[in-house]
C-alpha cells in the first residue's frame, strides 16, 4: 500500500524545469531582453554617456585663459569671439569622442574595455550612426571656426583649422592612428594646450603676451593628465589591442610619475604668474581636486576608480583656468 502510494506520487510530480542562471559578464555590456540575440538601442542616456561629459572641462580650460590673457593686453572683452571660440572647443572634445567611439569600435579594442561600455563596441548604434554624429560636431567645430576667421579677418586660421579636424579624427582614425604609437599625449598637449588657449587670445587681441603662453602649457599639462589616467585605467586592455598608448609604453609607474608631474607643474606656473598677479595664489584651491586625484592614482586598486581620478583632475583644470582668468582680468 505504502508502496503503492509512493509509485503514484512519483509519476504525478512533474519534472523540474532549467535552473534560472545567475547573470554573468561584464555588467557594463548592454543588457539583454527576450531573443538574447537582440540589444537594446541606445537611449539619450547612452548617447549622452558616449560624449564623455567628464573631459568636457577640458574644453573650457584654454578659452578662460586665453580670453582672460587676451582681457589683460587688449582691455576689451570681445564676448562673441570668446563664446564662438568655445563652441570651436566643445564641438571639437565631443567630436573626437565620438568618434575614438565609431573607430576603437569597429577596430575591436573596446570589446573588453573596464569603463563605462562604448556605443559602437555595444552594438547599441550602429557604426555609422556614431560616425555620421561625431561629423557633425566637427561640422558645427568648422561653422564656428569659420566665422571667427570672417569676422577677424584672419584667413590663415582656415589652415590651423583644418589641421585641427585632421588631428581630431586620425588621434584613433585612419589605418595608422597616431594614439595608438603612444602619441597622443603629445598631440593633446599641441591642440587642447597651446592651440586652443593661444588662439583665443590671438583672435581676441592679435598678440600672444606670455601670459598666455604659461597658461597654454599649464592647460596642455592638465589634458595631458586626463589622458594618462584613462589610458592607465586601459592600460591592459589597450595591451591586448595592440594599443600603444603612452602608459602601455612605459609601465603603470613610470606613467604615475608623468600624472604627478603633469599636474604639479601646471600649479608651479600658476605660482609663478602669482607674483605678478596675486590673485593667481587662488588657483591653488583646486588642489582640493587634484590632490585626491594624484592619491587615486597612486593608490587604486579596481581600475574604475580611475574613473574619478579623470574627472577631478577635470574639474581642477577648469577651475585652474577659472583663477587664472580672474588674476588677468582682476
Amino acid at each position: 500500500m505504502i508502496l503503492l502510494v509512493a509509485g503514484t506520487s512519483s509519476k504525478k510530480r512533474k519534472s523540474p524545469g532549467p535552473r534560472k542562471q545567475p547573470s554573468r559578464g561584464n555588467p557594463q555590456k548592454p543588457r539583454e531582453s527576450g531573443d538574447p540575440r537582440r540589444i537594446e538601442p541606445a537611449t539619450a542616456r547612452d548617447w549622452i554617456g558616449a560624449a564623455r561629459l567628464r573631459t568636457l572641462p577640458l574644453a573650457v580650460t584654454p578659452i578662460l585663459i586665453g580670453t582672460g590673457a587676451a582681457i589683460l593686453v587688449a582691455d576689451e572683452f570681445h564676448w562673441v569671439i570668446a563664446l564662438f571660440c568655445l563652441l570651436v572647443s566643445v564641438s571639437l572634445q565631443v567630436g573626437v569622442n565620438y568618434a575614438n567611439d565609431y573607430s576603437d569600435g569597429v577596430r575591436g579594442t573596446d570589446d573588453h574595455r573596464v569603463g563605462p561600455a562604448r556605443l559602437t563596441a555595444s552594438r547599441k548604434a550602429k557604426p555609422r550612426t556614431v560616425l555620421i554624429v561625431a561629423l557633425v560636431f566637427f561640422a558645427i567645430a568648422a561653422v564656428a571656426g569659420l566665422a571667427i576667421t570672417v569676422r577677424t579677418q584672419q584667413w590663415w586660421l582656415l589652415a590651423v583649422g583644418a589641421v585641427c579636424l585632421l588631428a581630431a579624427w586620425f588621434y584613433t582614425g585612419g589605418k595608422r592612428p597616431y594614439g595608438y604609437y603612444g602619441l597622443g599625449e603629445l598631440f593633446v598637449f599641441v591642440f587642447f594646450g597651446l592651440v586652443a588657449t593661444l588662439g583665443t587670445t590671438w583672435v581676441q587681441a592679435f598678440t600672444l603676451p606670455q601670459e598666455a603662453w604659461f597658461g597654454a602649457v599649464g592647460a596642455g599639462f592638465f589634458a595631458c593628465a586626463v589622458l594618462l589616467a584613462n589610458n592607465l585605467r586601459d592600460i591592459d586592455q589597450d595591451r591586448k589591442a595592440g594599443k600603444r598608448t603612452l602608459t602601455v609604453l612605459i609601465g603603470r609607474t613610470a606613467t604615475r610619475w608623468v600624472f604627478t608631474v603633469f599636474v604639479l607643474l601646471a600649479f608651479v606656473i600658476a605660482a609663478w604668474l602669482a607674483i605678478f598677479y596675486p590673485i593667481a595664489w587662488l588657483t591653488l584651491l583646486a588642489l582640493l581636486a587634484g590632490l585626491p586625484a594624484i592619491l587615486i592614482v597612486w593608490t587604486y586598486r579596481d581600475p574604475r576608480e580611475l574613473v574619478v581620478a579623470l574627472g577631478l583632475t577635470s574639474l581642477t583644470s577648469v577651475a585652474y583656468g577659472a583663477f587664472l582668468f580672474w588674476a588677468f582680468v582682476g
